[in-house]
């Protein structure tokens, strides 16, 4: 399976005022749901993304997220080559599940598995 980077997520403190931001810089359509307001590029290539106030620290941060076929595998492979998992495997319904792991420099990055 080929493991292509999916999504981009922007962390911030205050959600309404990045969304403001990167609409005015970008032109990006972002659709809030709470803590994360999806991101449309508006682009037919590339790919889209969400910001997100998660509420703990740190609030600012951006990552990418790699698709997967197995997370657990994921992280412990990273594990194995020095890295440390980050966010275990979590589901979001009807969607997919993701995990988070950093790397042997301290950069965070994204697992992504959607459903199906």
């Amino acid at each position: 399976m080929a493991n292509p980077v999916v999504h981009f997520e922007i962390g911030c403190a205050d959600s309404p005022k990045t969304q403001e931001f990167y609409t005015s810089l970008f032109g990006w359509k972002i659709d809030d749901h709470g803590p994360a307001a999806m991101v449309n590029t508006g682009a037919d290539s590339g790919i889209h993304g969400h910001i997100s106030t998660s509420g703990r620290e740190p609030h600012q941060y951006v990552t990418v997220y790699v698709q997967v076929d197995d997370l657990q595998a994921y992280l412990n492979k990273a594990e194995q080559l020095g890295g440390k998992t980050v966010i275990p495997p979590t589901e979001i319904p009807e969607a997919g599940s993701f995990a988070w792991f950093a790397d042997v420099e301290g950069n965070t990055i994204g697992l992504w598995k959607p459903v199906g």
